[in-house]
């Protein structure tokens, strides 16, 4: 997903002509938005050496990305059969260590080296704690790109030693241009409500389609129109999210509950306003643990429903 983002990219480039380049940078913005694809192709421009042809960022061996490894050995052989896989929850201290052990040699194919984190605020503290160190000592010639969805729960010490890059949500037009490309078996009308649920995210807009969210969008904003007084609207919610749902999918749903709620706050009087932003903020918090906490899907269903059936009780007029 590289639409978009000129203003990074001039700030990539800019730094990369000029005689001294900070070692340490910060890719901050929404989830989704392509801050790990920026990542990766920064990195291939950074290790690339002239008149050198340059593999893949996959297979390059001067590029290191840490990122969510499986859960254990049974979802490291799905992984490896072309399967749907679990993550493990955090970013852990000996992937951090092993990547070190590969600081210690030089460039195989040039003069610099990236590491990319990706995210950077799902390491563990241990993992935060020995990224300090390199942080604090890089070695010569290595640059490292962390890619941070909430970039403020990164340490102090963390943030001051990198530069920051922000990046913006996406237009309309160009999240659509992503979707016809990404997900082409989306019809219009599909491609209208991922927009408009994603708020400016590529990677939510397509996780609507591939999740098939159109459902659960259509019931999430009745929540909040009608309320759920019998529990109708949830038990609907619970069906569409399904008995078993893996934690993408629980995230997608919270991602979209989210940008439901985001999308009622210009509606109302102030009250409810409030209520809007105590709702985001209980969701954000969700969104959160998501990656850690292993919800029963029941009671997280009951959780978002509660939050998107708060904002139509009572109804307050302007």
């Amino acid at each position: 997903m590289l639409t978009g983002h000129d203003e990074p990219w001039r700030a990539w480039h800019d730094a990369m002509g000029s005689a001294r380049m900070h070692h340490a940078w910060i890719l901050a913005g929404m989830k989704g938005v392509g801050k790990g694809a920026f990542a990766r192709a920064a990195a291939a421009q950074l290790v690339a050496e002239p008149g050198l042809a340059q593999p893949p960022w996959e297979v390059h061996p001067d590029i290191i990305v840490l990122d969510h490894l499986p859960a254990n050995d049974a979802e490291e052989e799905k992984r490896a059969d072309g399967k749907p896989w679990q993550k493990k929850r955090n970013i852990t201290i000996d992937q951090v260590r092993r990547m070190q052990a590969r600081l210690v040699t030089r460039p195989t194919l040039g003069a610099r080296r990236a590491v990319i984190i990706d995210p950077a605020d799902d390491m563990e503290k241990g993992a935060v704690n020995a990224l300090l160190k390199s942080l604090e000592e890089p070695p010569a010639g290595t640059f490292f790109l962390l890619v941070a969805h909430r970039p403020g729960r990164l340490l102090p010490t963390i943030r001051s030693r990198c530069r920051v890059l922000r990046f913006a949500p996406l237009d309309a037009r160009q999240v659509d241009r992503i979707l016809q490309s990404e997900a082409p078996q989306a019809d219009a009308a599909t491609r209208a409500a991922a927009i408009a649920a994603a708020e400016g995210s590529p990677g939510a807009a397509l996780a609507f389609v591939e999740q098939d969210l159109g459902v659960l969008h259509t019931l999430m904003r009745r929540l909040t129109e009608e309320g759920d007084d019998h529990l109708g609207l949830r038990g609907a919610m619970a069906d569409a999210i399904g008995a078993r749902p893996d934690r993408e999918r629980q995230q997608a749903a919270i991602d979209l509950a989210r940008a439901v709620v985001a999308a009622e706050l210009s509606k109302g009087a102030p009250p409810r306003q409030a209520r809007v932003i105590a709702a985001h903020g209980e969701l954000t918090k969700l969104a959160g643990q998501a990656a850690t906490y292993n919800f029963d899907p029941g009671l997280l269903v009951m959780e978002i429903g509660g939050l998107l059936a708060s904002l139509a009780m009572p109804r307050e007029t302007a």
